[in-house]
């Protein structure tokens, strides 16, 4: 399924909230004059509201996408896209990005 491929201006979230910010952007591909993120990135989770163990399994710290782009690579991998899979450790919620670039689409 095709989707915006995300760059690291993007607002990507946990799904408690907290804010996901990728830990290495790709500066080979820009897009909306910003880098990319390819799929195989981390992302830093940082304000997750989940409550800590006893009351919860949270917060959420870090951040992976499970699915990207498939025809369309960079460097060999595959870019972060807006309709990826992803999972949040240790919670296991997805990461959920809200405002993307919409110029740039992949599958």
């Amino acid at each position: 399924m095709p989707g915006a491929i995300l760059h690291v201006g993007a607002t990507v979230m946990c799904a408690h909230g907290g804010q996901a910010t990728p830990t290495v952007p790709n500066p080979r591909v820009m897009v909306s004059g910003q880098p990319t993120v390819l799929q195989t990135s981390p992302y830093a989770v940082a304000g997750c509201a989940m409550p800590p163990p006893t009351a919860g399994n949270g917060p959420c710290v870090t951040g992976q996408w499970l699915s990207g782009s498939v025809r369309v690579l960079s460097l060999g991998q595959p870019f972060a896209i807006q309709t990826g899979q992803s999972v949040c450790a240790p919670t296991g919620t997805p990461l959920m990005p809200s405002v993307v670039q919409p110029r740039v689409l992949a599958t």
